[in-house]
């Protein structure tokens, strides 16, 4: 979700969190308490689960043989990387995956926290670390089945260390999920001046333009840093119904599907399905 990590080249690993920006995280303390108002700040991301959880949900299960009935992601571990309030890490866990949700931001994982103990079978599933993601590579190199980096790397510094480091901490064969906004006239009219601006849908200040990330330069730095790129799929949201939905044009926001290499061919079952078919799987399995 919303969160912000800020990377520096070359910097060691450490403990501390001077890798993220003090001036990004002041401002989402200041809404840390309010992830869970869904009419409130977060109202988008919250309506968002409804196509990114059905969209997760249904990529894994093309590539695996295991299906567990009722808890379709059962022995799969997620790292939801700036988990924010855990608006994505709880669904996801209600399907039955482990999940570990970091975020630099301490009071965003106060409240993932607090949100989560009102469910007991969450409150197992589920576990929260105020941290960035280059300060959990040393300890969890290859952990990871998969990684999702919701709205996120619109607010990395330095998009190719991000990436190295999903790489790092995922296992072969593991997969990456990152949905974020392109950077075209489009985004900026609709993302930050109606977005912001006027309609007050997102917090004004949350997004910088020049830091959003065009479909093609995530590819290719994914590619570059050893991942296979398998669907880029076009999302829309409607803020006069608040719902979103799957569309052919990346030009505001998309999701993005990659693959770490060592996948044997058994495990690309995504390739034979087209777009618009994962699209329809996706857009439908969200209103079952």
């Amino acid at each position: 979700q919303l969160s912000l990590f800020r990377f520096t080249v070359k910097r060691p690993f450490s403990t501390s969190h001077s890798s993220v920006d003090s001036k990004e995280m002041k401002k989402f303390q200041l809404l840390a308490h309010k992830w869970w108002d869904e009419e409130g700040e977060y109202a988008a991301l919250h309506s968002m689960n409804d196509i990114r959880v059905p969209f997760i949900r249904d990529t894994l299960l093309s590539m695996s043989s295991n299906y567990h009935l009722g808890n379709p992601l059962s022995g799969i571990k997620i790292l939801d990387v700036g988990c924010g309030g855990g608006l994505l890490s709880e669904p996801l866990g209600r399907l039955g995956a482990s999940v570990t949700g970091i975020d630099p931001v301490e009071d965003n994982i106060r409240t993932a926290d607090r949100h989560k103990s009102f469910d007991p079978v969450l409150a197992k599933r589920i576990q929260y670390k105020s941290s960035s993601l280059e300060e959990i590579v040393e300890e969890s190199m290859e952990t990871f089945d998969v990684i999702v980096a919701s709205e996120v790397v619109e607010h990395v510094a330095d998009l190719e260390t991000f990436i190295k480091c999903c790489s790092q901490v995922l296992k072969p064969e593991g997969s990456l999920f990152i949905t974020t906004i392109n950077k075209t006239q489009l985004s900026y009219v609709l993302g930050i001046v109606v977005a912001e601006k006027i309609m007050g849908i997102v917090p004004e200040g949350t997004h910088e333009w020049e830091k959003f990330v065009p479909p093609e330069e995530l590819e290719r730095l994914l590619e570059s840093n050893g991942f296979s790129v398998k669907s880029v799929n076009g999302m829309l949201y409607n803020p006069l119904s608040g719902s979103w939905s799957w569309m052919e044009s990346t030009s505001l926001n998309y999701a993005v599907h990659a693959v770490k290499s060592g996948a044997p061919a058994q495990s690309h079952a995504t390739d034979t399905l087209p777009e618009t078919d994962v699209q329809q799987r996706s857009a439908t399995a969200g209103t079952a």
